[in-house]
């Protein structure tokens, strides 16, 4: 580069003219190679707009942020959550949440202490998640729809808002339980059976209600088929939460603290950032397993009705499926772990490929099995 100080003289007037507030960044000259090196570094006061927009990386390309994703980067900057800005409802009541406290904590009346102490109420008056607490508040909360073969069949609908979350958490549990639990009477026992991990579904609606963005005008929509229940909440991963580390469950990004402090005194969640490997430790003896899918927008839970190896295969076709569970992945090796011949052993994989247990990878001698997910 002939002339590197004029350069960066126009590198730093263009950055001081289009982006604000004016990031953390330094120019730097190699005098011996005139190579100019701008190193940016991570601010305090996020977002950072180039001509009044914001922006953010979306695979290879830059692309302008949604109004509700902005909100969000502003109150990161300010170091606020949602859940704690003073409510624009405040006239309010509290009678589930007392319910509630009164059973788990021993509390023997809900009083304007206790609701500060909980950061549901400040000097300003309620916060959002006081009111997303209280009885009646203007928030669109769980939609249930039981659908029959296809989505174009609705079987029944259950939509719960405008009232305490807390209440919405306990009706769509009794939802699930009215579809994917059953009483079976064994001698003198009767005994609860559940199709679906009732743990797993506790876990999916909790979540889904401390996790959410409450400022979008959406519902968490829960959708009951008679071989799964798929739980969409709104809203992407929280910035700085990647997605290996949210299905790891290695850490927790806290996007209602609030919110999750109040459930977590309940009962209601365990450890926080626990939720998604207490779902998966359901599901450790089932042949299928829980899928996890994350949009920008959204975050999706699939819970399958549980399904075990005793249940619908027979014999020989639970020693191949165990062989490949053990690590066998190729014909020759399948054989060996089970002792039986190379024309038995590929009829079998073919009949469990078939019934969607096995997945078969490549061909000829490249080919390999694997277990369904």
């Amino acid at each position: 580069m002939k002339n590197p100080v004029d350069f960066c003289l126009d590198v730093e007037n263009k950055i001081n003219d289009s982006i604000k507030p004016n990031p953390d960044y330094n120019l730097k000259i190699d005098e011996q190679t005139n190579v100019v090196t701008l190193t940016v570094n991570q601010g305090d006061h996020p977002p950072y707009l180039y001509k009044s927009k914001a922006y953010k990386r979306n695979d290879s390309a830059s692309i302008e942020v949604d109004r509700a994703e902005l909100s969000q980067l502003i109150l990161i900057g300010e170091n606020k959550t949602y859940d704690g800005l003073t409510a624009t409802n405040q006239d309010l009541s509290f009678n589930v949440l007392e319910d509630a406290l009164k059973e788990k904590l021993g509390i023997r009346r809900l009083t304007s202490d206790v609701l500060i102490t909980l950061n549901l109420k400040q000097k300003d008056g309620y916060t959002n998640a006081g009111e997303l607490l209280a009885d009646k508040n203007h928030y669109r909360g769980i939609d249930i729809i039981r659908f029959g073969e296809n989505i174009s069949i609705m079987l029944d609908r259950a939509s719960y808002e405008n009232e305490s979350i807390l209440k919405e958490y306990d009706q769509a549990l009794q939802k699930y339980r009215q579809y994917y639990q059953h009483e079976e009477i064994q001698g003198a026992t009767r005994n609860v059976v559940s199709l679906i991990p009732e743990e797993a579904f506790r876990e999916a609606i909790a979540n889904a209600l401390v996790h959410r963005i409450w400022s979008v005008n959406s519902q968490i929509k829960v959708s009951m088929f008679d071989d799964r229940i798929e739980v969409t909440s709104p809203g992407g991963l929280p910035q700085g939460l990647s997605k290996n580390e949210y299905l790891a469950g290695q850490i927790s990004i806290l996007r209602n603290p609030i919110i999750a402090n109040v459930f977590f005194r309940l009962g209601l969640i365990e450890q926080f950032g626990t939720g998604i490997r207490r779902i998966k430790d359901s599901y450790q003896k089932s042949l299928v397993q829980p899928q996890f899918a994350i949009f920008e927008n959204s975050i999706k839970i699939v819970l399958p009705v549980l399904k075990f190896v005793a249940d619908d295969l027979t014999a020989d076709e639970n020693r191949i499926y165990q062989s490949i569970h053990e690590g066998a992945s190729t014909t020759t090796k399948i054989s060996q772990a089970t002792g039986f011949g190379r024309t038995k052993a590929l009829r079998l994989l073919k009949q469990l490929s078939q019934r969607g247990y096995v997945e078969k990878i490549g061909e000829g001698r490249a080919t390999r099995y694997i277990l369904s997910k």
